[in-house]
């Protein structure tokens, strides 16, 4: 990893807390999304694939103003001024998020109505409405609205007895106006609000491939109505007596940031229960409305939802894109991504003693190339093996069905002691991991749930065993949830370890967590709060002092967000003194690359490919004894203030080598998902040369781990 740098360096005259040296977190965040729509632009990805990646832009964009937003718009309202480190205002920030994000919908309508619609019907796969049904079609379409559509929808009027309904987050409605037809109610114009179910199938498929048409609520045919449609079609029959004047779709965006008042609670599974039911009645956001709806009922919904025009969008595209995801389930194999195997390697087979392996030696996963199997069978033999005595386990996001818990059950039921810290604050998880929770505990599994106003992020897994001469301690640390199903999209790291010293160290850290215990310093992991953001500048410090002895200093950061701002101080720092600095930051960058006297030793790239890059690792080439880190963490305030993180070292130099040599390079190499931030907080995709050849981070490294020889 040596890199010999002749930069001269700078000299640190700028004072590196100017706000001009700093891009806002959420003008960042929104630059991320635009990334991915124009994934979803890309025409050398196949088309069912660039439908999911426009779907997820959509669910991202969603996220952003469930979560982001609200509170920005309360700052403006009482006139706060920014005290972030880029120093805008609320009021300044709001209008560019408005701005930008209205600037990104025109680009997705665009995308919507003169690419992916287009080139999905070329393929065959045809969104149509009621009105495009033949009659074969539109007679199964009226039966499945009869039977299953027709008797769970409710009109709601709207009166001085009928008070305009709640409106659920997301949801799509119908907004009515109706005119009286029966001679009792001849002339009377009234309001009602229906509400599209969200408990039936958002699409119904019409398989016209075979002899006899036929209707499925599965991704099994190529011709696809929206469900809305089919009640717009019906609404007729809602409302005998009356004629619909004129009708509109309308959804809306609510606050869902709230705060669980842990303090005060002295249950916190009953306190974060109330969080999520009241949540779903947060403040409204945003109000999405269908174009060219009536003006009289955008004055309706804008007097009842207690909006300002600043709050409208007025959209051309279906409502609730990221449900469009559903369609790239489709069985058209020649428009996805070739299937992948993810590797096994040997000592997480059957026939191999994963135990004894680990007493001689570190391994490491990197999911999804090679199989979160591994993990899964580290904890199915612990819950075996009768030698193994106890398993202490955090959960974050472990998805639904987990072969996870199944494990810790399993453990449980053969007499193990059996400890599952349950985060249950994870945002938009916390129903399923109550469920979670309550499953463990019914089965005599010791349940933690944290700490409060802390939440426990950290990736952790420690199984104790009855070794023939000692107890053994076998540790597992990840940058990723417990979550089968998300180890085959996010690209994750696992380092499996008997080391002492960080065996040590979890299980302190687990007896913090469980107990009441403080403790202020680990011995080779770096811990939130505690510890983190020391231990990462110091690392800088000492990379900035290397590169003052010898010339060739190198740092390389992965992660997903770079945030914090005394982090990147330490940064501009080590730029400042020559240190060059490689960052592949995949999501939110703080951080401004190429700034004369600040950063010109700076690069910042992100990589959006077929699969989410979520691995965190940190990597310092301390004159040739290359120190390497990885966890967690990512460089933000929230994950080394309020989180507990862990990072741990890479001591096998195999094994850092591996990281070194088939990720971080490969992926500084990219010349096919990679985008290059500018100084002015703007990404370009790399471009190549005529001549240059074709080189994908993710496909060259799932050759190489699929290649390779095991160590």
């Amino acid at each position: 990893m040596s890199q010999k740098n002749t930069t001269t360096p700078s000299q640190p005259t700028v004072d590196l807390t100017e706000p001009r040296l700093y891009t806002n977190r959420e003008i960042s965040w929104l630059a991320f999304d635009q990334k991915v729509m124009e994934t979803a632009a890309d025409k050398t990805v196949p088309l069912l694939e660039r439908l999911k990646f426009f779907s997820i832009f959509f669910n991202n964009l969603d996220e952003f103003y469930m979560v982001r937003v609200k509170n920005l718009q309360q700052q403006a309202r009482r006139g706060v001024t920014s005290t972030a480190a880029d120093g805008l205002t609320a009021a300044q920030l709001l209008k560019q998020i408005r701005d930008i994000s209205q600037n990104m919908w025109t680009d997705a309508e665009a995308l919507w109505q003169n690419d992916l619609l287009p080139a999905l019907k070329k393929a065959g796969i045809e969104l149509v409405t009621y009105k495009d049904l033949n009659a074969r079609e539109r007679a199964l379409a009226d039966e499945f609205f009869d039977s299953e559509v027709f008797p769970t929808l409710t009109p709601q009027s709207v009166d001085a007895g009928h008070p305009f309904p709640m409106i659920s987050n997301t949801s799509i409605n119908f907004v009515i106006e109706l005119m009286g037809t029966h001679p009792s109610v001849t002339g009377l114009t009234r309001f009602a609000r229906l509400k599209c179910p969200n408990n039936l199938p958002r699409f119904l498929y019409f398989d016209r491939q075979s002899s006899n048409v036929t209707l499925s609520t599965r991704p099994a045919g190529e011709r696809i109505l929206c469900l809305e449609d089919l009640v717009a079609a019906r609404l007729d029959r809602l409302f005998p007596g009356y004629a619909i004047k004129s009708y509109g779709l309308f959804r809306i965006i609510r606050n869902t940031d709230g705060e669980i008042e842990e303090d005060e609670a002295d249950d916190l599974l009953a306190a974060v229960r109330d969080f999520v039911e009241q949540r779903r009645f947060g403040s409204v956001v945003r109000l999405q409305i269908e174009y060219g709806m009536s003006r009289r009922l955008q004055e309706f919904l804008i007097k009842n939802l207690n909006v300002t025009q600043t709050q409208i969008l007025r959209t051309r595209l279906p409502f609730s894109m990221s449900d469009f995801i559903q369609i790239s389930g489709l069985d058209r194999e020649d428009l996805k991504y070739p299937p992948v195997a993810s590797r096994l390697p040997t000592p997480f087979q059957q026939d191999e003693d994963l135990f004894a392996t680990l007493l001689k030696e570190d391994l490491l996963l990197y999911h999804p190339y090679e199989s979160f199997d591994g993990t899964v069978e580290f904890l199915q033999r612990a819950a075996r093996d009768p030698k193994v005595v106890a398993i202490k386990q955090t959960l974050y996001r472990c998805g639904s069905n987990s072969p996870i818990v199944q494990a810790l059950l399993d453990a449980r039921r053969r007499g193990k002691q059996v400890t599952a810290v349950v985060e249950l604050k994870a945002r938009f998880d916390e129903e399923r991991n109550i469920n979670w929770a309550e499953n463990l505990e019914a089965a005599g599994v010791n349940v933690v749930y944290g700490f409060p106003n802390l939440k426990i992020h950290a990736k952790l897994a420690l199984v104790i065993r009855r070794g023939e001469k000692s107890v053994e301690r076998f540790v597992h640390i990840g940058t990723g949830n417990y979550n089968a199903s998300s180890a085959k999209i996010y690209t994750d790291l696992g380092l499996f370890t008997s080391n002492k010293e960080i065996c040590d160290d979890v299980l302190e850290l687990f007896n913090v967590i469980t107990g009441c215990g403080v403790v202020d310093h680990y011995r080779s992991l770096w811990v939130s709060p505690v510890n983190m953001r020391d231990n990462m500048i110091a690392a800088i410090d000492r990379e900035i002092e290397s590169h003052k002895a010898h010339g060739n200093g190198y740092i390389i950061f992965k992660l997903n967000q770079l945030v914090d701002p005394k982090v990147i101080r330490a940064l501009y720092r080590a730029s400042q003194a020559g240190v060059k600095i490689d960052c592949i930051i995949r999501g939110i960058c703080c951080l401004r690359p190429g700034i004369p006297g600040v950063s010109e030793t700076i690069t910042v790239r992100s990589i959006v490919g077929r699969y989410l890059e979520h691995a965190r690792v940190y990597c310092f080439a301390n004159n040739g004894n290359m120190k390497m880190y990885m966890g967690s963490a990512d460089m933000m305030p929230r994950n080394l203030n309020g989180r507990i993180e862990t990072v741990t070292p890479i001591n096998a130099p195999h094994l850092r080598e591996r990281i070194l040599h088939d990720i971080l390079e490969p992926q500084l190499a990219d010349n096919v998902n990679a985008w290059i931030l500018k100084s002015d907080g703007t990404y370009d995709r790399i471009t190549r040369e005529p001549d240059e050849a074709i080189y994908s981070s993710q496909d060259l490294i799932r050759d190489l781990l699929n290649t390779r020889p095991e160590n």
